[in-house]
């Protein structure tokens, strides 16, 4: 197991370089720089160029490229102009928002998603089946921006149950304030990934049902309720296991627009904020950060596939993985 887990960080090294040169020229091609937003509209050109001189910007590309990436092997990951801090401390503080929403979003649609699609596939063929079925397939169409804006349309003006924008302290609003304000955001964020669960749930306890196996346990009389739950769930998981780390990272990735409809502190709107001030450091911190974060999240997604089902383990060693 530990070969196999130094072979897949040896291979996420070239992935993150391209992610770092990718991210670079792309933050170069947007128009203006970060000198240019902080001085805003009305400027003194030599101020602005020694500005831009200071800033490293009159360096020629690759000279910029190089000093870049020396500066992440040191550990440096650039300061960030705009919140006036290290680009780390930024993220630092906003990370921890959006991973509340992140892992909250991904527990509600894991749990409901995989629970009503079980109960789908016991109940195959049925009136229930059917309209679970059609529940899934608009949960995966439906946009992520008209979801959220029902659901404002709904909970918040029709109805004027919940708040539309931002996030609650904790320790002044109390525990009360503070899930009334991730309700929204939550529900808009697990929407696609529950569809997905049911979808995925459904096909695979299907499947294990109809395995020999269970319908030898069957013949022996036991309860369908144990066989559900207890044996054919087991048979089912491998799939599940694999969706929820894609999900969790699509969960991640899909928080940069939910924070942004929301205005949720996370680091969907720090993003956001970095790319309309040109934040070159931020920008590419940012990029780096969630790249990391979907090689972590893949990585133990295949450990956890591995100790579910030890074959693939065995072809992993064999260099099938």
């Amino acid at each position: 197991m530990l070969k196999i887990i130094i072979k897949r960080i040896l291979q996420v090294i070239p992935t993150l370089l391209v992610v770092v040169t990718f991210t670079f020229i792309v933050t170069r091609m947007i128009p203006g720089d970060p000198a240019t937003a902080m001085v805003g509209d009305n400027y003194d050109a030599v101020k602005l160029e020694e500005l831009r001189e200071s800033m490293g910007l009159n360096e020629s590309i690759p000279k910029q490229y190089v000093s870049y990436l020396k500066d992440i092997l040191r550990g440096n990951f650039g300061y960030s102009y705009y919140f006036k801090c290290s680009a780390l401390e930024q993220i630092a503080q906003r990370l921890p928002n959006t991973l509340v929403l992140t892992l909250t979003s991904l527990a509600i649609a894991a749990t409901l998603g995989t629970v009503l699609g079980i109960l789908s596939a016991r109940w195959q063929g049925s009136v229930a089946d059917y309209v679970m079925s059609i529940v899934s397939l608009f949960g995966v169409s439906a946009p992520v921006f008209w979801v959220a804006i029902m659901l404002v349309m709904i909970f918040a003006v029709n109805l004027g149950w919940l708040p539309t924008f931002g996030m609650a302290d904790l320790a002044k609003d109390g525990w009360v304030e503070f899930l009334r304000h991730m309700c929204l955001p939550c529900a808009c964020l697990s929407v696609i990934p529950m569809a997905t669960f049911m979808r995925i749930s459904r096909s695979s306890m299907i499947e294990a049902l109809g395995n020999d196996s269970i319908t030898c346990l069957r013949a022996r009389g036991i309860r369908e309720k144990s066989i559900l739950w207890k044996h054919a769930l087991k048979n089912a998981l491998p799939p599940i296991v694999t969706i929820l780390g894609i999900q969790l990272a699509g969960c991640f990735s899909g928080a940069v627009l939910t924070e942004n409809i929301f205005s949720w502190p996370g680091m969907g709107t720090m993003i956001t904020s970095a790319i309309n001030n040109r934040d070159y450091s931020l920008i590419q911190a940012t990029v780096l950060v969630i790249a990391l974060a979907f090689v972590i999240i893949n990585l133990l997604t295949d450990l956890a596939y591995m100790a579910i089902n030890p074959k693939v383990a065995n072809d992993a060693k064999n260099g099938g993985m």
